[in-house]
């Protein structure tokens, strides 16, 4: 019998793992975190048609809130998380599970492995994240006479944003889970210790994060007139938008090849 091609065993494996991804307890867990915002969503739209907050407040429209909520809950600290907890856990969980063995005595490349891991990570983190935002979106926009057709294609922009993320963070922390014995604290520390503060000081480190080349894909302009807007402002030195695809692209093509040379060649003891 021949043995599958190595796309054809990253299929089988990414088949497998889907399942097992989309009802696990992490899912939940993480299912719960994108929930929130979607629940910051409803509160803020009961509160504007309730007529709730301090007289006189200024009240912004739903676009600049929906920019807000993208740019401060999901790209800064949801897409990360995702990333953190699937892509450290597409190896990891396999050592601690004990079951890695039986998917590396099976002859197919151990690399096939990883990839096909790696894209039910994709898809899990996909079926998450996405119809979170679009219900954001769709709750928050038509705020002070918001048009839901008018800034429909931000949304599309949003959405492809998010999966650049997903792809990017998701190969990052694929390594991570890989290469390190204690993967989630390794990449809890990068994603918010690292990526966040590297972002403040001037210089080249920020070149070393995801988040400086993804924040140049948010398609929202921030509020003229907050501290949100002045700290964001320190941040928002960032590259073109060809120049952060290409970025990325670099890093996720890299950062997967690493990742795929190391479970190739890595000799994972399980601990008894």
């Amino acid at each position: 019998m021949t043995p599958p091609s190595f796309w054809q065993a990253a299929l089988r494996v990414f088949d497998v793992s889907m399942g097992q991804m989309l009802w696990s307890r992490r899912s939940v867990f993480l299912g719960l975190l994108v929930g929130g915002p979607v629940v910051l969503a409803l509160a803020v739209r009961a509160s504007v048609i309730l007529d709730i907050g301090p007289p006189g407040a200024p009240r912004p429209g739903g676009p600049v809130l929906f920019g807000l909520i993208v740019w401060l809950l999901y790209i800064r600290f949801i897409v990360p998380i995702l990333g953190v907890f699937y892509g450290t856990s597409i190896i990891a969980d396999e050592v601690e599970d004990k079951t890695l063995t039986y998917l590396f005595v099976r002859p197919i490349p151990r690399a096939s492995v990883l990839m096909g891991k790696y894209l039910a990570y994709l898809a899990c983190t996909s079926l998450l994240i996405l119809p979170s935002l679009t219900l954001v979106y769709l709750l928050i926009v038509p705020i002070r006479d918001g048009s839901v057709g008018g800034a429909f294609p931000t949304l599309l922009a949003d959405l492809g944003m998010l999966v650049v993320g997903l792809i990017s963070y998701g190969a990052v922390f694929a390594f991570v889970g890989a290469r390190f014995k204690r993967p989630l604290v390794a990449g809890l520390v990068f994603a918010l210790g690292w990526e966040p503060g590297v972002l403040i000081f001037p210089g080249y480190l920020k070149r070393f994060s995801v988040g400086y080349y993804l924040q140049a894909l948010v398609p929202h302009a921030m509020p003229s007139e907050s501290a949100t807007s002045i700290l964001l402002r320190v941040v928002r030195d960032v590259p073109s938008v060809a120049m952060s695809l290409w970025s990325l692209a670099l890093i996720t093509a890299v950062m997967l090849w690493v990742a795929s040379r190391t479970v190739a060649r890595r000799e994972y003891v399980l601990e008894q």
